[in-house]
This record gives structure tokens, C-alpha cells and sequence, in this order.
């Protein structure tokens, strides 16, 4: 018996990642996710495993996309905020595609 694939959603206890996740689950999947809402509920309980994005630290950032095959980029951003812009997460994306040897799917 082969085993699951590790899938990364981007996000996966947002709005659209949550549902990215619950369908690869659904087939079988490993899936993590990379967040920044660590503190946040996961609603995938021990099923989805939580990484945090450390944008600023690629080893890190590395050392979480071990092993995915396929990393799904639901992570973004709606308004321009004091602390975190559009630009930081188009920017912050780039690192993570970077960092990550897998295919890749931005939603």
C-alpha cells in the first residue's frame, strides 16, 4: 500500500481553504497547512497539522513543505491593513512557491 501524498493548503482554516481541505481529506489526502493563525480553531482537529508561514525564516518555511507534493495558495489578502499589505502577501507568496518543490495551485 503506497502512502498519501501530503497536500499543503495555504490557509486552510480561511473561508476557501477549509474547503480545499475537506475535500482532499475526503480522497484520502494527507494535508498541513501553513497559516498565520496558529491561535486560530482547527476545525480538521488531528487531521490537518499546523505549520506557521515564517515567510522571514525560508529554513523554516522549507522544513514544513518537506515531502508536499502539492501546495494549494488560498492565502491572501482583501484590503491593505497598517501592519500587513496586498503587496506583502503577493510578495510572501513568491517566497513560499520558492521554498517549495511541488506543483502549485493559487485560488
Amino acid at each position: 500500500m503506497t502512502e498519501p501524498q501530503i497536500h499543503a493548503v495555504a490557509g486552510a482554516f480561511g473561508y476557501s481553504g477549509k474547503y480545499v481541505a475537506q475535500r482532499l481529506l475526503e480522497k484520502g489526502h494527507r494535508v498541513i497547512t501553513l497559516t498565520s493563525s496558529l491561535h486560530r480553531e482547527n476545525p480538521f482537529g488531528k487531521m490537518v497539522q499546523a505549520h506557521p508561514f515564517n515567510f522571514d525564516k525560508s529554513d523554516k518555511l522549507s522544513e514544513s513543505l518537506k515531502g508536499v507534493s502539492v501546495l494549494y495558495n488560498t492565502y491572501w489578502v482583501r484590503f491593505n491593513h497598517k501592519l500587513f499589505t496586498h503587496a506583502d502577501a503577493v510578495e510572501n507568496t513568491i517566497t513560499r512557491f520558492r521554498e517549495s518543490s511541488g506543483t502549485y495551485i493559487s485560488l
